[in-house]
């Protein structure tokens, strides 16, 4: 199929921080259209695609993004429009060549991205194809309904409040069905806000609707969901409800490569040992970024330790980058991996990098960003890839989360009868 493109524009528009971001609009010369919106992190890897914010300090604090705007409605739409691609993906590699960098520095991450997503969303259109549909034919897999993974607790860079882990998530294995495993989301989140008001902690939510009580050890907080649970008449552990954490650790590594958890000062493998008799105490089957982005030894001992027990899962460490990613797998670090649009900034590079991961016999997560618009991209990737796992907040709060598990639900609906549910 040819994708030809008419017209291309980028507008900034705000994300669920108030802060800027853009979204970009995409037309074929029969009429069909189709957008983007480009979410960004709180909490980044420092090998991620490199964001073009302003740095303006007297508009929107230096964060706002005309700049990227302005590539896309000049240099990027001069380049492509009135020209053919023999595919999204051709388009994507020439966006990548256009920019020039090895990081999308100069154009922005931001900025292509936009352009890559709305591209993806014209060539499905264009093919007559469900976006999750075509995204399935390019991947070449079977698509699948996943498992989604609900932040009921915020933490790190996700709250204000005392607590070093950044996510603590209700993973509802056991659940039969697509709309069963929300509804176990939503029932858990209901009992543990009234949980959390019967013990006096403030139920104030974080920035991806997880609760942020004021609580500082991790362990606390797994009390408190595994009771939750409980409350809402489903068993903790895998053939119920099971927990997954996120402590993204290389926020809470200091310069000496130790490692802040409630007051305490860890060395990596006192970490490891922490992490252990974690699992051992509570229903865990997955750790994200349990140790820094850089502590790659650390990740090694951490894998052979526990990799046979629970999914360590690669986020910063791995930022979607199939280098990275391919290192990994190389050396036996982790056994899944974090998958983000916008770490490495195409989505053809993103369907690389899950290939790879499938290829290995690494799992992989899709997820959504701290920073988030209503745009709905996520959940077609991950039905369409079949990964089986996909996370976006809490099941209960913030509309740009929702939307992601909302779009799950009608393309079950549209078709329960032809994609099997659950983990790989």
């Amino acid at each position: 199929m040819t994708l030809r493109i008419s017209h291309l524009h980028a507008v900034e528009i705000l994300d669920s921080r108030a802060r800027p971001t853009l979204a970009v609009t995409l037309k074929a010369p029969d009429g069909t259209q189709a957008s983007g919106a480009v979410p960004a992190g709180a909490s980044t890897g420092t090998r991620e695609a490199v964001e073009l914010r302003d740095g303006e300090a007297n508009r929107y604090n230096g964060q706002g993004v005309s700049q990227a705007v302005a590539h896309v409605n000049g240099e990027v739409a001069q380049a492509v429009c009135g020209r053919s691609f023999a595919s999204a993906a051709d388009l994507d590699h020439f966006l990548i060549e256009l920019d020039g960098t090895p990081t999308k520095s100069r154009l922005g991450a931001n900025a292509i991205i936009g352009v890559s997503l709305a591209a993806a969303r014209a060539e499905a259109a264009l093919a007559g194809r469900e976006l999750w549909e075509h995204l399935g034919d390019i991947a070449g897999t079977r698509p699948r309904l996943p498992v989604p993974h609900f932040n009921v607790v915020n933490g790190g860079a996700h709250a204000a409040n005392d607590l070093d882990f950044q996510e603590f998530m209700l993973a509802p294995l056991g659940a039969p069905s697509l709309p069963e495993a929300v509804r176990a989301g939503a029932e858990v989140y209901a009992r543990l806000k009234a949980r959390l008001a019967a013990d006096g902690h403030a139920t104030a939510l974080g920035d991806e609707g997880g609760f942020a009580p004021g609580i500082a050890r991790p362990e606390d907080v797994l009390q408190l969901l595994v009771k939750a649970i409980t409350d809402a008449g489903y068993i903790p552990g895998r053939d119920g409800v099971a927990l997954a954490l996120d402590p993204a650790a290389s926020e809470f590594r200091d310069a000496d490569g130790r490692y802040h958890v409630a007051g305490e000062v860890l060395s990596s493998d006192e970490l490891i040992d922490r992490y252990e008799a974690i699992i051992d105490r509570f229903p865990v089957w997955s750790i994200e970024d349990g140790l820094g982005e850089d502590d790659w030894d650390g990740w090694a001992r951490l894998t052979s330790r526990l990799g046979d027990r629970v999914q360590l899962m690669g986020d910063y460490i791995f930022v979607t980058n199939p280098t990275l990613i391919g290192q990994a797998i190389a050396e036996h670090i982790g056994n899944s991996a974090l998958i983000k649009v916008n770490q490495i900034g195409t989505v053809t590079e993103t369907l690389q990098a899950m290939a790879l991961c499938r290829a290995d016999g690494y799992t992989q997560m899709v997820s959504h960003r701290s920073r988030e618009t209503p745009d709905a991209f996520i959940a077609d990737l991950a039905v369409g890839t079949g990964c089986g796992q996909i996370k976006s907040g809490a099941p209960g709060a913030r509309g740009e989360r929702i939307a992601k598990y909302n779009r799950l639900l009608e393309i079950g609906d549209a078709h329960h009868d032809g994609l099997p549910y659950g983990l790989l």
